[in-house]
């Protein structure tokens, strides 16, 4: 082989070491860059008003003949819905829930004596969309007291209900808030450990939740997500 040949091929080997220390160089990079992470947070939330209402109007009614006293339940009943439907609820927006009578002759826990028999429960729920509307006639129900309907409180099964239906409107928004906000802490954790952002790894939307603002306004709605985001970091 002679002197040309051999420089060629010292050429050659050399210029493929290079490469390949390029090449391994560049791996390790990649493999040390994909160790250097920042995992953040983001929060969205948000007040919106409830769009749907469940009003349970509940009373209670006293006796010792169950004739009179569905008679007189039947009476409250119609005056109640008439009530309502007077006030502009509809009458498929109202639902009537069959009396729950207690005998108290019959409850083995009764040792005093009973002036009454009878102990009924009625109950009367309207469910709407129209929040406005019936959180003002929740405020005039005192009317009732007029017509001879005391409309009962206190009992936690029929506490006035107010939900937020429309999340899914609202959900895309929301996301893209707390993406935004976890970049921009990612962002600043990047910057204070001189070091620059990367792509996402992975990341992880959280659950929506949904609660009252507070225990005065149950109809105002805070929606709530967290998103958790994993970043590379590139030096």
């Amino acid at each position: 082989m002679n002197i040309k040949n051999r420089i060629m091929e010292a050429a050659i080997l050399a210029a493929g070491l290079v490469v390949t220390g390029i090449i391994l160089s560049a791996a390790f990079n990649n493999f040390t860059n994909r160790d250097r992470l920042v995992t953040v947070k983001g929060l969205a939330e948000m007040e919106i008003p409830a769009d749907k209402v469940i009003w349970a109007l509940m009373y209670k009614d006293l006796g010792n003949d169950l004739t009179t006293l569905y008679t007189n339940i039947q009476s409250k009943n119609r005056t109640i819905i008439d009530f309502l439907q007077s006030n502009g609820i509809t009458r498929e927006e109202i639902s009537v829930a069959p009396p729950e009578i207690i005998d108290m002759v019959a409850e083995r826990y009764t040792n005093q004596a009973i002036q009454y028999r009878y102990n009924a429960t009625s109950v009367i729920t309207v469910t709407s969309s129209d929040v406005d509307k019936i959180r003002k006639l929740i405020s005039e129900q005192t009317e009732l007291l007029k017509q001879g309907v005391a409309i009962t409180g206190g009992d936690y099964r029929y506490n006035t209900l107010y939900e937020f239906t429309g999340l899914n409107n609202i959900k895309p928004a929301m996301i893209e808030d707390a993406t935004k906000n976890a970049r921009e802490a990612a962002e600043k954790f990047a910057m204070d450990s001189g070091s620059k952002l990367g792509k996402i790894r992975n990341a992880s939307q959280g659950q929506f939740t949904i609660t009252d603002r507070d225990a005065n306004t149950p109809y105002i709605k805070n929606v709530r997500v967290v998103t958790t985001i994993n970043y590379y970091l590139k030096k």
